[in-house]
This record gives structure tokens, C-alpha cells and sequence, in this order.
């Protein structure tokens, strides 16, 4: 029974052999042709067009980085300047703000000397002058200190205008560089 049953597998697997052609079976007929694409692959040099590819678009991310590290030195130049330029002005504006004081009170001294001389000397003519003098004494007053609060308040914007603010600046602006 044993006999029978091993023939009947026999029988069985002569019946269910594989097909060739020209003595390959399937896998190998799929083994030639891989072999004959990757033979074409390299005689038409598709690697080497493949690195060609890559090796310039390394070259042109370098240069984007080249790019962006000159604008990053350009913005971190600008930003020392203007720094530079703010501490300026605000020392400008602190000795603008001493001379006004320094005239305001001068024009108030000057006033009142001349006012007191004009009384002593002369009477109705001299109320008169006094009078102007103070009109005209208010109204540069009033011109001093305008002028010394506009400087007082470019000061304040300087000052308030930091660091932090100006790197987040910069940064935000090399970031969108990426993004072009």
C-alpha cells in the first residue's frame, strides 16, 4: 500500500512539472532579465546621471547656506550699527535735554534781570516790555520743552527697542530665506 501511494505522488509530480523554454524555468528567464536591465542601467552610465544629479543639488544647498550665513553676517552687522546708532541718540538726546534746561533756566534768568531793569527804569512803557518778554519767554519755553520731550520720547523708544527684539528679527528673516 505504501508502494502504491509513493507511485501515486510520483504519477502526480511528473504530471504537475514546471514549464521551460530553451531549459530555463520561470526564475531563471526573471534572473536573465534583471541582469539584462541592470546591464542597460550601466551602459546608458544611469548611476553616474543619478550622482551628476545629486552632487549639484549638494552644490546648490552649499551655496543657499553660503548665502544664508553672508545674509546672517549682513543682518548682525546692521543690527551692531544700529545699536551703535541708538546709543548715539540716546546720548544726543540726553545733552539735547541738558541744554534745554540749561537755556530754559538762562532764558528765565535773563528775563527776570531784564524785567527788573525795565520796571526800575521806566514805568507803563516798561510793564508793556515785561509783558512781551514773558509771552515771548513762554513761547521759547514751550519750544523747549516740546523739542526736549520729542528727544526725551526717541530716547525711551530706543531703549526699549532690544536686543531680543532685533535677533528675533533676524532669525525670522533667515528662516523665510528657506522658504523661497
Amino acid at each position: 500500500m505504501v508502494d502504491m501511494l509513493i507511485l501515486s505522488v510520483a504519477a502526480m509530480a511528473a504530471e504537475e512539472a514546471e514549464p521551460t523554454a530553451l531549459g530555463f524555468n520561470p526564475g531563471a528567464w526573471v534572473a536573465i532579465a534583471m541582469l539584462v536591465i541592470f546591464a542597460i542601467a550601466i551602459w546608458k552610465r544611469v548611476p553616474s546621471a543619478i550622482g551628476k544629479a545629486l552632487d549639484a543639488n549638494i552644490a546648490k544647498i552649499r551655496d543657499q547656506l553660503a548665502e544664508a550665513e553672508a545674509l546672517r553676517r549682513d543682518a548682525e552687522a546692521l543690527k551692531a550699527e544700529y545699536e551703535a546708532k541708538a546709543e548715539a541718540a540716546g546720548a544726543d538726546a540726553e545733552a539735547i535735554v541738558e541744554r534745554a534746561k540749561d537755556e530754559a533756566e538762562s532764558i528765565l534768568a535773563t528775563a527776570k534781570s531784564d524785567a527788573e531793569a525795565l520796571v526800575a527804569r521806566r514805568g507803563k512803557m516798561a510793564e508793556d516790555r515785561i509783558a512781551a518778554e514773558e509771552r515771548t519767554a513762554i513761547a521759547e519755553l514751550r519750544s523747549t520743552t516740546a523739542r526736549a520731550a520729542t528727544t526725551a520720547a526717541a530716547s525711551l523708544i530706543a531703549e526699549r527697542h532690544d536686543a531680543g527684539s532685533d535677533k528675533a528679527l533676524v532669525d525670522q528673516a533667515i528662516a523665510g530665506l528657506g522658504k523661497r
